[in-house]
């Protein structure tokens, strides 16, 4: 079982930051993929960012050159820096981690960015 906790988000005005977080418990040995997922009202949860094991990242190519995903292995937490943010950025941002054989969710966190 792996367990995950978001923080971080809030209300930021157009152009602002925000850096999220996603503290991670449980068997954390056994994830291979930690994403970032966002998924805004009325609309289908897409992947944003993720990051492997091996430190291998990817993003989404409407927050290309925006948002970076890292990793703090000493804290188990993986974060994502939102710079430039805009208000179609506007969602609840969920942290999912892949294992060989499941999948997990974190509760999300919201993020309202104001124009």
């Amino acid at each position: 079982q792996v367990h995950l906790v978001e923080s971080g988000g809030g209300l930021v005005q157009a152009g602002g930051s925000l850096r999220l977080s996603c503290a991670a418990s449980g068997s954390i040995f056994s994830i291979n993929v930690v994403a970032w997922y966002r998924q805004a009202p009325g609309k289908e949860r897409d992947i944003v960012a993720s990051i492997t094991s091996a430190g291998d990242t990817n993003a989404a190519d409407s927050v290309k050159g925006r948002f970076t995903i890292s990793r703090d292995n000493a804290k188990n937490t993986v974060y994502l820096q939102m710079n430039s943010l805009k208000p179609e950025d506007t969602a609840v941002y969920y942290c999912n981690a892949l294992t060989q054989d499941n999948y997990y969710w974190g509760k999300g966190t919201l993020v309202t960015v104001s124009s």
